[in-house]
């Protein structure tokens, strides 16, 4: 029977049943079949070898896709597991997906990799893409998947935990197999090892099985794969500008805070320039908040175990938590890892009418959450943070209003810190949830028509929502390239049942109120250290800790140094004046180098005349003889901060 496959510009292809991805590929280009690596009916990806026997709609997947990309690296990974098992006696592997700009296989072995065992496996990749070896798709049952891995205990687990009870899926085991190396794999993957054109091994590191630090340590090898040599290498130079910002590294440089060993892991100290440049973020947020309509509300840092337990956190999010307190008799105590029970207390404190709503309460609240020490990441990933949390209650038909609202502010918020690339994830229901049909029907369209209304690019999360609600997530793009997430807007349908809150509603009866979840920076912490990287610790002056350092050329000019200080402390400038006795051009070497952005230097003519010699960041000489008033204006116009 044949076989119609839809193209994507609706055109219909009839093919015999049982076509190739291959053959149906050619039959539309024959250029386009030589640039294929897999192909897509109905959403379902196949290899190119693998017969086509159902129509719908047909995909020819190239390397210029992300689709292709995925493949390319899946399949690197492959390569890359096969090296290590070719080159180390005794040697495991676990897993090894496809992740963002590259890939990553974990392996059990006898040391940890150097650097030169890195040089050797990239090598020894290189020579299996060489003999262009064919990647062929095997089907095995069960057993039989089991005795072929059987000298590999994390396959041999794998295997184990597909349940049989799960149709053809549970009984039947997917492999690929090049050359005398085969993996547990549903594909699809390259026509064969030679097609990869571009990869790279990055670096290793120590990784638990499963992430479950009680398991077993492995070794993980990061690798990256792309279409051509030439995207390869500006990937590498972006990895090379990335360490060069990493917030890690220049946070202690630059003073703003620091990572004390006494302290413990995901914890960070802040210095007063860090206090200052958090405080400038913190006081944009409150001023946007209170523009946006939320009132503003202060939580303690932990609250009975029963709140927990009636928030549903204990039973979700325990192992997130620090452990308990408990003096005798006294109710156990437990630190928070979220705000939300405590705004939802303030809207239980009282009847609520639906007159009172919407209502929006915001609190830069401190949580606590007992993070992995494999995934604490500096101040991106900590054990102890701010959150720029806000909850809204309102009614259902102003549930679109609000929304709206919402993802105003986020795009706002984010566009003022200098962000102008934006795409979202829309996260829809999964199979168990709490809420009606209806309610997540009319929470999950008001949330798509908030993105259409501000023209926001999204893609659908089918499923990929948490049981209590759907949601946005925003995403950036930072000044080279790297896409972070930041934002959130989560519809929520759990507290307000576990809570039982009500409002009163028209007709004298009482009705739930819906909830949102919305974090703006995400943590304060988090959100700091996106900052540090994207502008490589050079802020824009309305951010930057001290906007300008003051350079006196010799003592006899500190007292006019001060007088201009002042001034511009009165115009809300922030200074820090340089009595060092170090050299004019050491000074401005240090202001330089701490990124500040703007040096005045004073010497005998500026003294005597009522000027200054100015000099921006980013600029290779100073302006020199700039009256005082005119450089003051033209500071405070640079640091005039986002309304």
């Amino acid at each position: 029977m044949p076989v119609e496959l839809r193209l994507p510009d609706g055109t219909v292809s009839t093919q015999p049943e049982g076509v190739t991805g291959l053959e149906a590929a050619r039959a539309i280009g024959p250029g386009l079949a030589r640039a294929a690596v897999a192909v897509s009916v109905d959403g379902h990806l196949l290899d190119m070898d693998r017969p086509i026997t159902e129509g719908g709609n047909f995909r020819v997947i190239t390397l210029d896709s992300q689709e292709g990309l995925d493949i390319l690296r899946h399949s690197s990974a492959h390569v890359l597991a096969q090296a290590v098992l070719d080159l180390y006696d005794g040697a495991t592997f676990a897993i090894g997906p496809p992740i963002e700009d590259g890939f990553y296989y974990d392996f059990e072995v006898g040391e940890p990799f150097t650097p030169d065992d890195l040089e050797r496996i990239e090598g020894r990749m290189r020579e299996i893409i060489e003999e262009d070896q064919p990647f062929q798709r095997v089907v095995m049952s069960r057993e039989q998947a089991l005795e072929v891995f059987s000298d590999h205990k994390f396959k041999v687990e794998i295997i184990e935990a597909v349940d049989p009870s799960e149709g053809a899926r549970g009984e039947e085991v997917t492999a690929y197999r090049n050359d005398g190396f085969i993996d547990l794999c549903r594909g699809p993957h390259l026509p064969s090892t030679g097609r990869i054109p571009a990869m790279k091994l990055l670096r290793s590191s120590g990784a638990y099985w499963r992430g479950d630090e009680n398991r077993e340590q492995l070794q993980r090898i990061y690798g990256t794969a792309w279409a051509s040599s030439e995207q390869l290498n500006q990937y590498l130079t972006r990895i090379e500008e990335a360490e060069k910002r990493d917030h890690r590294r220049l946070g202690p440089q630059l003073d703003l805070y620091s990572f004390p060993e006494e302290l413990g892991s995901g914890l960070a100290v802040w210095h007063p320039k860090g206090g200052q440049l958090r405080k400038v973020i913190e006081d944009h947020s409150r001023r946007m908040h209170e523009r946006f309509g939320f009132e503003f509300v202060f939580s303690p840092h932990l609250g009975k175990a029963e709140l927990w337990e009636t928030s549903g956190h204990l039973d979700f999010y325990e192992e997130n938590m620090y452990p308990g307190m408990q003096r005798g008799d006294d109710p156990e105590y437990r630190v928070k890892p979220m705000n939300c029970p405590f705004h939802v207390l303030v809207y239980k404190s009282r009847g609520r009418s639906y007159r009172d709503l919407p209502l929006r309460l915001g609190e830069l609240g401190g949580v606590y959450r007992y993070e992995k020490s494999g995934v604490v990441h500096g101040i991106l990933r900590a054990r102890g943070f701010t959150q720029d949390d806000s909850h809204t209650f309102c009614t259902g038909e102003q549930l679109q209003d609000e929304l709206v609202l919402h993802l105003d502010f986020v795009l706002n918020w984010l566009r003022d810190f200098g962000f102008t690339e934006f795409e979202a994830d829309l996260s829809t229901r999964p199979e168990k949830v709490m809420g009606t049909p209806q309610e997540w029907d009319l929470a999950e369209r008001a949330l798509a028509e908030a993105l259409v209304t501000h023209g926001l690019d999204y893609r659908i999360a089918e499923g990929e929502a948490v049981f209590y609600g759907p949601k946005i997530d925003v995403h950036i793009r930072d000044a080279i390239g790297r896409r972070w997430q930041c934002s959130t807007i989560q519809l929520d349908f759990n507290l307000p049942e576990r809570f039982e809150l009500e409002y009163a509603a028209p007709g004298n009866v009482t009705e739930r109120p819906y909830m949102i979840h919305c974090a703006k920076a995400g943590s304060m912490e988090r959100f700091t250290g996106v900052l540090v990287e994207h502008y490589a610790g050079a802020f824009p002056m309305w951010l930057a800790p001290v906007q300008v350092s003051i350079v006196p050329v010799a003592d006899r000019h500190e007292e006019y140094a001060d007088q201009v200080a002042e001034r511009l402390r009165d115009a809300e400038l922030r200074v820090e004046v340089d009595k060092s006795g170090d050299t004019v051009g050491d000074k401005i070497r240090r202001a330089l180098t701490d990124k500040h952005p703007a040096v005045l230097v004073l010497g005998d003519d500026d003294v005597a005349e009522g000027t200054v010699g100015l000099r921006l960041y980013g600029e290779d000489r100073d302006t020199r003889g700039v009256p005082l008033i005119e450089a003051a204006n033209r500071l405070v116009e640079m640091a005039r901060r986002p309304s």
